[in-house]
Order: C-alpha cells, then structure tokens, then sequence
C-alpha cells in the first residue's frame, strides 16, 4: 500500500493545480508564470514584420508516434509533398515512398502498423547480447511493474470496498471527509481521495483515468515492453539484421495512437488565427510527420531513416520527442545526424522523463558521435520547466546535466491538441522540446538566412538566467538544492521574445 500511495501522488501532483492553457506562451513579468514570452513577441516584435513582408513557411518534422493530420487545429498546417499525388498509388517522385503525402511511418508495412513493441533492453536480451548488470535491471523493472500492478489493484479493491459501504457510485470531497475508515487501509486511501478531489472533484475521471489508466500502462510494460515473447516487428515485414535499409514502411502517418506526436505538434505550430484550440509558438509551419516511435522504444534504424527522409525534403527543423536507455546501432543514428548537419537541419532533442543526470547516465539517441568524431552542432537538448519561478521551477521528472542539457523550456501542463479534434493537459520534456522546435521555426521563418548552428546560437544565449535554486534528485535520488547553473549549459529558460531581438542583429557564430 505504502508503494502505491507514493505512485498516486506522483499521478496527481503534477495534474493539480491547472493553469492558464496557453501559459508556456506567456511573460514572467506580465502574466506571472514563467512561460517563453512568445505572445510578448508577436505583439511588440513581429507586429509590424508580420504586416510588411510575407514570410515563408518552415517546414518541421515530428519524428513521433504519429499526427493526426485531419486535426481541426492543424489540418491547415500539415506538409504536403509536391512530388506525389495522394492515393493513387504510385510513387510519383521516385524516391522509393509511394504516397508519401504528409510524411511517412517507418513502424508500418503491408501487415499494418506496429503499436507496442519492447524496449530495447528487451531486443538485447532476447539476442543474447546482454551483461550480468543489463540482466540485473531488466529482472527489477518486471518485479518493480508487477508489483505496482498489484498494488493498484489493492487500492482500488479498498476504495471499491469504500464506495459500497457509502452506497455512492461517484463520492464527492465531502462524502470522503465524512467517511469513517474501518481500518489502517481505508485511512490510507481516504487521505489520498480527500487530496485528488481537493485538486479535481471529477471521481469518475480519477478512477477511469488515474487508476484504470496507470494500471494498463504498467502491465502493457509487462505484456509487451518487458516480454521477451513479444515481437512485432514481422508487421513491418523488413530485414531487422540490415540496418541501412531504407525503403521499407507504409504511408499512414497517424497510425493506432497518434495522441503524442498530435499533442507535440500541437505545441509546435497549431493555428493562431482560427479562433479555435490552443496557439502555437511559430505562427507560420509546415508540420511533416514522420511516424517512427511505438508505444515501447524506437528502433535506431528507424531513428535514422526518420531523420534522413526528414533532411532530404527540406526540413529545418527537427522534433524529437523520444528516447531510450540503449542504442546498439548507435552509428547508423550517428550518420544520419551528420547527414542532417550536412544540410543545415536543426534536431531537438527531449532529455528524458527519469529525473536523472545525464552526464552520468545515457539517453539515446545523443549528440555525441560513438566513433569519437565529435558530435552534432545543431543540436539542442531539451529539459522541462514549470510556471513557478522559485525552488520548484525544474519539473520533478526531468532529466538534467551540466553537460548534456542545453535549455529548460515549459513542460508541466502543457494544453495541446490530440486526435478527433480534442484537447488536453500533458506533462514531460515531450512537452518542453517541441516549445523550443517551435521557437526554433519561428526564427528560421523571420531570419531565413541564419543556419541552424546559429539558431542553436542564439536561443541559448537569450535565455532567461534563473539565479535561485532548483530542486533535484541526485544521482542516488535524494531531492536536494542545486544552483540552475549546475544543470544545463545556458542556466536557463528559453525565451522568445529575447531570441527574436538577438536574431535581429546576430552576428555570432
């Protein structure tokens, strides 16, 4: 039980309090929550560029789960490749990706597309390729997943147990402070629902989706990411022993669940000027799907292959909002970065939702080349902040490094779009990237002539410097103060309004 209180709460704390939905856009200073100052931007800066020339669109892949491309609020924006005519079943431009209209999905065949798949650690084990402490951390995530499982379950056979003796389907706050426990367990989960309604009065909306939704996600890790018998890759119908084969995939860019990659496009670009949803940070994109990242880990040879398709049809920027703790193919990624650098791409890069240090600990795919050769230079790592400018700023679950985290950017509560037309609050450095991707296209929109080093350039330098501590957790997981300065390279959030006056008169790098 104690386990699953702890579980609960980390459900719940980061869902409290909502705030404003278009908070990562606004002002310190002016709206008090410490967003990007984007809208500051349009309304000072860009007000009088927008009238006097008319910019050209930057086209910005989503190297994700999948968009939904009929979007009410993105539909308008989706890329369309002028080389291919929908539907009809021909690859009109020759590159080897018939009807390749919107993008591409590199976790699809003539079978269908893939869904779940394992993590990495899982694909190693499988093939033997694994060390005693590999071993070691696959076994703990199974005990750790099954037990949380059963827990949730536990609590969920109290709370029942709670509701019947009430003789309410949906209690409220009240019927909850009223009630009297017969037991340590029911105390327990009393304590807890008083503290979830305080925050959210919607019970059917807890048990559904807090309860019922942690649950499956723990054991869809046990049904498919931990297990070892799992293997979906034959959908795809590919050779998974080369891995510079290219020309493999199928051409529905949403796919099963395309919630992630819709929320961060979303985020990146959704209209501005409809009257309807949310605002986007770039107010003129194309967004180019590529579909590449299962609900499980990606594979490196469709990371790259993502990246190169990408390149080739003249995106500017990148977003990647994924990651893992292995990459065996490593180089192939590798390639296709330098590959990208080649042709002025900007990638953005998610750190991660584990609350480690990465300059200690490995999330993939990374900038740092394996042959030593260096490493990429249009490459911006991406941390998550929240709204509050004091000792909670940086998001309990972000990844962080001195290092190998660049900026922090809004990635708490972030509202943005989802398939059918919807809308939600997600929260994680998924959330944070595409806020700096989107900043990044904005740039290259009103400053073309900047390359992607420089745009690199400039958001770091423009950053908003926090000078109070931060929590964290440290490399044993204990919660301490650490100066921001000691967590990313710019010691700071990134912000819009001071990017847009440094690129209008850049003269850096």
């Amino acid at each position: 039980m104690k386990r699953l209180l702890w579980l609960v709460f980390v459900l719940f704390i980061f869902e409290a309090h909502a705030q404003k939905p278009n908070w990562q856009n606004l002002d310190l200073q002016q709206d008090s929550v410490f967003g990007i100052s984007t809208e500051k931007a349009y309304s000072t800066l860009l007000k009088h560029k927008q009238k006097k020339k008319k910019y050209k669109p930057v086209l910005v892949a989503v190297i994700d789960g999948g968009v939904d491309t009929a979007h009410e609020d993105l539909r308008s924006l989706i890329w369309n490749n002028p080389g291919e005519i929908a539907g009809n079943g021909v690859d009109d431009d020759q590159d080897g990706y018939t009807d390749d209209v919107h993008g591409w999905n590199f976790i699809g065949g003539p079978k269908g597309n893939i869904h779940q798949e394992n993590l990495e650690l899982t694909r190693l084990i499988r093939k033997g390729k694994f060390t005693p402490a590999m071993m070691e951390e696959y076994q703990k995530a199974a005990r750790k997943d099954h037990n949380i499982v059963q827990n949730i379950s536990g609590f969920e056979r109290v709370l029942d147990g709670m509701t019947a003796k009430m003789k309410i389907d949906s209690p409220t706050l009240s019927d909850f402070q009223n009630y009297t426990p017969d037991n340590g367990g029911e105390q327990q989960v009393k304590n807890v629902m008083v503290k979830v309604l305080e925050d959210d009065p919607d019970f059917t909306d807890f048990k559904v989706n807090e309860i019922d939704g942690t649950r499956k996600h723990f054991q869809d890790d046990l049904n498919y990411h931990l297990n070892l018998n799992f293997d979906p890759r034959p959908i795809v119908g590919d050779d998974t022993t080369n891995v510079t084969e290219r020309l493999y995939g199928n051409n529905d860019v949403m796919g099963p669940d395309a919630l992630h990659g819709t929320h961060v496009a979303g985020i990146i670009g959704a209209e501005r000027n409809n009257n309807i949803g949310i605002r986007g940070v770039a107010d003129r994109v194309w967004i180019m799907s590529v579909r590449t990242v299962p609900d499980g880990d990606e594979r490196d040879k469709d990371v790259a292959n993502a990246i190169r398709y990408a390149a080739d049809r003249g995106a500017r920027v990148v977003n990647m909002s994924f990651g893992k703790a292995y990459s065996p193919h490593k180089k192939v990624v590798d390639d296709a970065v330098k590959y990208a650098m080649s042709k002025d791409v900007l990638l953005v890069h998610a750190a991660g939702n584990e609350g480690e240090n990465l300059d200690h600990e490995n999330n993939y795919p990374s900038r740092v080349y394996a042959d030593s050769s260096g490493m990429a230079g249009a490459w911006i790592e991406v941390g998550a902040s929240g709204w509050k400018d004091d000792s909670t700023l940086v998001a309990s679950f972000s990844n962080y490094g001195k290092t190998t985290v660049d900026v922090f950017a809004p990635g708490v509560k972030i509202h943005s779009t989802i398939p059918g037309s919807k809308y939600i609050d997600e929260s994680g450095t998924s959330m944070a990237s595409p806020v700096v991707a989107g900043l990044a296209a904005l740039i290259r929109e009103y400053y073309p002539k900047l390359t992607a080093v420089q745009v690199k350039d400039i958001i770091l330098k423009s950053v908003v410097k926090v000078d109070h501590p931060v929590f964290i957790k440290d490399d044993s997981g204990k919660k301490i103060a650490v100066p921001f300065s000691g967590i990313c390279i710019s010691g700071g959030i990134v912000n819009a309004y001071n990017a847009l006056r440094l690129a209008a008169h850049y003269k850096g790098k």
